[in-house]
């Protein structure tokens, strides 16, 4: 071989190794759980059937800090509060402390932001992030406590093991091994197209439950009762109220009815968007589903833990305020989840992926994301007039408080 070959060879080699390391890296939830009789697994997790890759998000609610509290009492909008009252029997409700500081809020993060999970009681974990913060999570879904429907780690040498909430107090999330693999299938990857014709791309989750090749689609097909493995699908399309047809890569098809799988109780299809979060559709709105190899998937090393919302809020006549943003009177990091609806679908994007937000009416606002796509939410009070306020912190210390009535736009810093 001449030097001049040699050196092709070694370029190549060079250019070939990051991108083999990065193969191996498929974007699933990996790490170590300790269990309550000194136990200790690692491997890929399954967490709650549905949560198995890093851009799943983990549900619960926050406790609202005391400052936060503190200051929306302060800085509160009286008219917001006198709009939002109402007397029954003589008896005012509503306003003031009753509609306004609510001490719990819905919320949700992103496994891949997470360092460490400790489990604090039967419906309580401490989340400790990459960035340091600390975040204390209670039940709101079956991800935390005694409802978690499935948790499941693939033990590097033990194989298989199912746990319970009771058997766990601390999980440690890592990035995968590039050797690992996973006997349970791949992370199932599609295009979702709704009954309205929008289309959506992503990692699957299906009746918010099937998540993997090997999980099984069932139903019954005249009378026979079927199972059939999702790697083994190639489209499922909504026939009526009552069932679904299911196209096999195969060739093959057949209509299945009867089940939560393929009728109108089905409770949910899920789209992971890496470029903003996850959309879910119930039955009525769904159309399609075709399924496709996975693009490139969110690896551990992407999320960061993190960090301050910051941006520029500016009023309807005009004024503007740049510095630290708590949205809602709840949401203040980039990490956290602002939800509200588009066109028959209930959407979840992840703060950091925002680029703007737009008040539109009284009842919804223009959410673009930094990849230029733009989505009119509503249905949530986090896009609506139910908003508890957006609070804006300068440099200089001082505290301005944007009621939606006032509220024109705000533009993220990246």
């Amino acid at each position: 071989m001449d030097r001049c070959s040699t050196r092709v060879f070694y370029v190549l080699g060079l250019l070939l190794v990051p991108a083999l390391l990065l193969a191996g890296d498929t974007g699933r939830i990996y790490g170590k759980i300790y269990t309550n009789d000194n136990e200790v697994y690692e491997g890929l997790i399954r967490w709650d059937r549905n949560e198995v890759n890093w851009v799943d998000v983990l549900n619960g609610n926050k406790e609202l800090s005391d400052k936060n509290k503190r200051e929306a009492k302060k800085y509160g909008s009286p008219k917001r509060n006198r709009e939002h009252s109402v007397e029954i029997f003589g008896l005012k409700m509503g306003g003031g402390d009753l509609f306004m500081w609510s001490d719990n809020a819905q919320s949700g993060i992103r496994f891949g932001h997470i360092k460490t999970l400790e489990v604090i009681d039967d419906d309580r974990v401490l989340l400790t992030l990459k960035s340091g913060i600390e975040v204390e999570l209670a039940e709101g879904s079956t991800d935390i406590g005694q409802d978690m429907r499935e948790l499941i780690i693939e033990d590097n040498s033990k194989g298989e093991i199912e746990l319970v909430w009771d058997d766990v107090e601390k999980v440690e999330f890592s990035a995968a091994k590039p050797s690992v693999e996973s006997n349970l299938g791949e992370r199932l990857y599609g295009t979702l197209t709704t009954r309205r014709g929008d289309e959506f791309t992503g990692m699957v989750c299906w009746d918010v439950d099937e998540v993997l090749t090997k999980d099984e689609l069932d139903g019954d097909e005249r009378d026979r009762s079927r199972k059939i493995a999702f790697g083994k699908i190639s489209a499922i399309e909504r026939y009526s109220s009552s069932g679904a047809t299911v196209f096999l890569k195969d060739g093959g098809q057949v209509i299945l009815k009867g089940t939560n799988d393929v009728d109108e109780s089905n409770r949910g299809i899920i789209i992971s968007d890496p470029g903003f979060g996850q959309m879910r559709v119930d039955w009525d709105e769904f159309k399609r589903l075709d399924f496709k190899p996975a693009k490139q998937p969110v690896t551990y090393e992407q999320f960061d833990g993190g960090r301050k919302l910051k941006g520029t809020v500016v009023t309807e006549d005009g004024k503007s305020f740049t510095g630290e943003i708590r949205w809602d009177n709840d949401e203040e990091y980039t990490w956290e989840i602002l939800d509200g609806d588009y066109r028959g679908a209930e959407f979840d994007i992840e703060f950091g992926l925002i680029k703007s937000i737009e008040k539109n009416s009284t009842r919804t606002a223009l959410v673009t994301v930094w990849d230029g796509r733009s989505f009119r939410l509503r249905g949530s009070n986090d896009v609506d007039e139910e908003n508890k306020g957006i609070f804006v912190m300068p440099a200089n210390g001082d505290v301005e408080e944007i009621g939606w009535d006032e509220f024109a736009k705000v533009e993220f810093q990246k």
